[in-house]
């Protein structure tokens, strides 16, 4: 039987995915849903939208006959019902995803497990990807105000050092070179074992083969003094995506956050001096979000030295304080502020780039007549070659700065 994985979401579904895989005894690896006679769904729940994208993807696979198997966030709120409705033959949480051979084997099924455990799995290669994500923790402590994920992830738990250290030797050893860690929250690492994520990294870093360590959203307020010392280590990529979610301190109480604006500020240029690409998550439309506090953050945000933004309109979800706030921002003027802070984010990353300086790029893939890939700095860089360049490292000393990345012969 052929097995057919569609992910969704971030990148601890990715590694979940990967862990899936590795743990298939009796199944073949189907590389197209069309060649699969299994699908196995691993959903994500961050926004309705989410929701509505894997139940779509669902639905389709529905009508092709193929079993269906429903994991991830998605199975904590979304599974009983399509479980109910017989769109899925099985559902299970991210505590059975180890057990997937045997759960492949059986239908009708419902088995979300705990949200306490943390797997074990060591993922000694990656299909399909040039780039190794690994995963250092599990869930989250925070309880900001519009979101779900602690909720079906759990609180937070670190991974055992010695398992990510032995899971990068043999990834490198593998030919892998990028590494990116990645969790629910990544930054929480190590308060659970007396360690930390900074003592991680200089673990990682001294790994032979490693040349380049990204590093998934973090909070503000895990950047400490000893993490700062790493900035100017060679094998840091120079990006770091900092979670602010609001501009305006009147906000970040509404949504229950941990961060200061003024101080976040001051962590944003400290960092930016050293060259670095920054990234940050922020919301629109959040229940409570005036006019007059829009457009406090508009004016702070253009003081921040950002390069990178994931932004999102609010999308409600049930179970959460935000759910139940008032007053509610209108859709149409919630996409309006997305667009006035995208513009703002969208200028500061092409004069960022516009400041030429060498590309380290690692090539991921090749399409329409371009090798693409990300230099240290996260930004996208297309290369044309007659060399085949798929999965090496190259240098870019001259390239052209468009509107949707770095453009470069090589």
């Amino acid at each position: 039987m052929r097995v057919y994985f569609k992910t969704f979401g971030c990148r601890t579904n990715l590694f979940d995915t990967q862990v899936m895989m590795s743990s298939l005894k009796d199944f073949t690896i189907a590389q197209k849903e069309e060649d699969a006679d299994i699908v196995v769904v691993n959903s994500c729940t961050v926004t309705n939208g989410a929701d509505g994208s894997v139940r779509n993807y669902i639905n389709k696979v529905t009508k092709s006959g193929k079993k269906i198997y429903l994991t991830g966030c998605g199975a904590f709120t979304k599974g009983e019902q399509l479980f109910g409705q017989k769109k899925v033959v099985g559902v299970f949480g991210h505590s059975e995803k180890t057990k997937v051979n045997e759960l492949l084997k059986k239908e009708n099924f419902f088995e979300l497990g705990d949200l306490k455990s943390i797997d074990k799995t060591i993922v000694s290669e990656f299909v399909g990807k040039s780039r190794a994500f690994i995963k250092i923790q599990e869930g989250c402590d925070f309880r900001c105000s519009y979101c779900i994920i602690p909720y079906v992830r759990g609180d937070a738990r670190s991974q055992d050092e010695e398992l990510i250290v032995e899971q990068v030797r043999r990834l490198a050893a593998n030919g892998f070179g990028e590494f990116i860690l990645t969790g629910t929250n990544v930054g929480s690492y190590g308060k659970d074992r007396g360690t930390s994520l900074a003592k991680l990294l200089k673990r990682l870093g001294l790994i032979r083969g490693v040349r380049r360590i990204r590093i998934g959203s973090i909070e503000p307020v895990q950047i400490d003094e000893e993490f700062l010392e790493l900035l100017d280590e060679p094998w840091m990529a120079r990006h770091l995506h900092i979670a602010l979610q609001h501009t305006s301190p009147g906000m970040l109480q509404i949504m229950n956050r941990r961060n200061e604006v003024q101080k976040d500020l001051e962590l944003f240029e400290r960092i930016a001096a050293k060259g670095y690409a920054l990234g940050t998550d922020f919301i629109v439309g959040h229940p409570g979000e005036t006019q007059e506090l829009f457009e406090e953050a508009v004016e702070n945000i253009e003081k921040f030295p950002l390069t990178h933004i994931h932004l999102f309109t609010y999308s409600k979800r049930d179970g959460t304080p935000a759910a139940s706030m008032k007053p509610e921002v209108p859709g149409n003027v919630a996409k309006e502020r997305y667009k006035v802070i995208q513009k703002i984010v969208k200028e500061k990353n092409r004069a960022f780039r516009a400041n030429k300086r060498p590309l380290q790029v690692l090539v991921e893939s090749q399409k329409d007549g371009h090798y693409f890939g990300h230099d240290q700095f996260f930004n996208p860089v297309f290369i044309q070659s007659d060399l085949d360049l798929k999965g090496n490292w190259v240098e870019i000393a001259e390239y052209e700065a468009k509107e949707e990345g770095n453009f470069a012969i090589f």
